[in-house]
């Protein structure tokens, strides 16, 4: 790295031409086939790309060097060892194939464990450093938890056991995996609970929504602002908020009176009605004239999810949508 930046960039200008140069000969779907070789402080891997491509990535991360600057100057050059480029668009790519590595040489891909769904094993889920294995008894959780963590030592990762969350569907006779175990856990910003029930997460996402639009009161209470701008605002500042994630969401009839109130508190906040006074919900829908309703817009987002599904084939998310899970349920009241 060198004190020329572009942009927010921590590379120059010439490197990222180069890293562009690799993704667009290289493709972002590169087969991995090869294993990391350890280099001084560097990894690097083979991964059926040419040989002039990968000799280009060699020698954009070989000598890079560093300085900090603090109050009192700044420190002298170093040479950085590990780690990726801030703003190259080669990161994520780096980033996933070492993770990608981790989990193929724990045998994953191999291994019968996890759970079967439409007759696919889903043995984990991963998105960028998270990462969730699933099994479907104590034994085989532990067994791909100690293969991940061996193989994340000889690459130099550490599992951190006190950020490691264990939940279970059933009840739990005797627990012997270090972690905390939990009945719920926030993944991805989404709330999931041991029973499945969203009903959690849309009450989790209602709060964050009232939160957000008490924030606005500033803005909302500005004579400057018109009417139809500030319900542009609350759409585009408050509604996403409380709709992230809805394409999973099993809403039922309590979960939908739920949205329906807070989307009146929002346009009652927003034209300053105290609850106090007697007006009707329609007159104030009459008065914002807010077009397609919250619920209407969950809605419109779940039917673009699934047409976007349908029309992939072998999809991880649309074997999960349509298959079934082995088993029985439980007995009712």
């Amino acid at each position: 790295m060198q004190n020329q930046t572009a942009g927010g960039s921590l590379i120059t200008q010439g490197a990222q031409i180069c890293c562009s140069v690799i993704t667009q000969r290289g493709g972002m779907g590169w087969e991995v086939t090869g294993k990391f070789k350890r280099e001084g402080n560097m990894y690097t891997y083979g991964m059926g790309i040419p040989d002039h491509l990968t000799c280009l990535l060699r020698n954009v991360y070989a000598g890079r060097e560093a300085t900090v600057k603090t109050g009192h100057g700044t420190t002298d050059w170093f040479q950085i060892g590990k780690g990726v480029h801030q703003g190259c668009i080669l990161s994520p790519c780096l980033f996933n194939l070492y993770a990608e590595y981790i989990m193929r040489n724990a045998g994953l891909k191999e291994a019968q464990a996890g759970i079967k769904i439409a007759g696919r094993n889903i043995k984990n889920l991963r998105y960028a450093d998270d990462t969730t294995l699933m099994a479907e008894s104590e034994e085989e959780l532990k067994r791909l938890l100690m293969k991940v963590k061996v193989e994340s030592q000889k690459v130099g990762l550490k599992l951190n056991i006190q950020k490691t969350k264990i939940m279970a569907s059933g009840p739990i006779t005797s627990w012997e995996i270090d972690g905390e175990t939990v009945s719920d856990f926030i993944f991805l910003g989404s709330k999931i609970t041991a029973d499945g029930d969203c009903s959690h997460e849309i009450k989790r996402r209602l709060l964050l929504g009232r939160k957000v639009m008490t924030n606005l009161d500033r803005i909302l209470k500005s004579r400057d602002i018109t009417l139809p701008a500030k319900v542009r605002l609350v759409k585009a500042m408050v509604f996403p908020v409380v709709m992230y994630g809805c394409e999973s969401w099993t809403v039922k009839k309590a979960e939908c009176r739920r949205i329906d109130a807070f989307e009146l508190w929002c346009w009652r906040r927003l034209l300053r009605v105290p609850w106090t006074a007697r007006r009707s919900n329609q007159s104030i829908l009459k008065e914002i004239s807010p077009g397609i309703s919250l619920e209407g817009m969950m809605l419109k987002l779940k039917f673009q999810y699934f047409g976007h599904l349908m029309r992939r084939v072998d999809l991880l998310e649309k074997t999960l949508m349509l298959g079934g899970i082995r088993g029985r349920r439980r007995r009712g009241r």
